[in-house]
């Protein structure tokens, strides 16, 4: 969109005029990109900028365009330039504040459902790191019945899950705290079903991560403290005895180096565990069961 060429005076001329801009820029799925831009800049979705390439743009709307396709090329996250990112078929409200929800997430939701579905009565869950509250509020949505708290350390965040929640109509309890044992206090008792996507990546990872994480997204959802990429993970596992009932699970979202510790320390604390694959075949969810007796 230079502003040395004519200025683009249809939907579908600012289209091209997108696509080419950020093909230029090296943005990943530049085509993809350009209608979800574009479109959002216009106040349309995907299919129905498709069906109004015709139509005329005022200079507010290409001014708007020219501003996402700026951002975008500094290689800002779509989902933050669009307020919003889907999970789980619902569309969740995001911000910087917040870790951009993500596919393999969704496992977590697969895995935890199942698991409750087949209890006796409706679940009490918690999420810990809730974040943009995905989590807690699908879980919530999904599960008839359930009562759910969440925490995070960030208010900010805070924030941004309590208006998901509140806009998708889910009922979550929404809590400020660094600690799992946060929400067996507020639980008033021990959790059926305990998850978390907690930061796990090392900081020796850092350079090889994508720029849009590495730059744009929140370092204390992204990185694991003091360099070890397990200890919340070894937090969680550890604390699983006191928080989460017997006959009960905890899930919780691993890097793609931890399945081995997450095994480990599972066993070691006397938990029923296994790791389920993504769709990359990557180990990406622990299920460690609390015993019965």
């Amino acid at each position: 969109m230079s502003e040395a060429k004519e200025r683009p005076r249809t939907a579908g001329e600012m289209l091209a005029r997108a696509r080419e801009f950020l093909a230029k820029k090296d943005v990943p799925d530049a085509r993809l990109e350009a209608e979800l831009l574009v479109a959002h800049a216009l106040g349309l979705d995907r299919l129905h900028l498709c069906l109004a390439l015709d139509r005329p743009i005022d200079d507010t709307e290409l001014a708007r365009g020219r501003e996402f396709l700026v951002r975008r090329s500094k290689r800002e996250p779509t989902a933050y330039i669009l307020g919003a990112r889907e999970f789980y078929g619902r569309r969740f409200a995001v911000s910087a504040a917040v870790l951009i929800p993500r596919p393999e997430t969704e496992l977590v939701v697969d895995h935890a459902r199942a698991f409750a579905h087949a209890l006796a009565t409706p679940p009490k869950v918690g999420d810990f790191g809730t974040g943009s509250g995905c989590l807690a509020t699908t879980l919530a949505l999904e599960l008839a019945g359930a009562s759910v708290w969440a925490v995070d350390v960030s208010p900010a965040a805070l924030a941004v899950a309590r208006a998901n929640a509140e806009r998708l109509g889910a009922n979550v309890t929404f809590l400020e705290g660094d600690a799992p044992s946060a929400l067996g206090a507020a639980a008033g008792g021990k959790l059926d079903v305990l998850v978390s996507n907690p930061p796990y990546v090392g900081r020796d990872e850092r350079d090889a991560l994508a720029a849009e994480v590495r730059d744009h997204e929140p370092e204390l959802a992204l990185f694991a403290p003091e360099g070890d990429p397990d200890h919340w993970l070894r937090r969680l596992v550890g604390d699983a005895r006191e928080l989460v009932a017997p006959g009960g699970a905890l899930f919780v979202e691993l890097g793609h180096r931890q399945s081995a510790a997450a095994l480990a320390l599972s066993r070691a604390a006397g938990l029923d565990a296994r790791v389920h694959p993504d769709l990359a075949r990557i180990p990406r969810v622990l299920e460690a069961r609390v015993p019965r007796g």
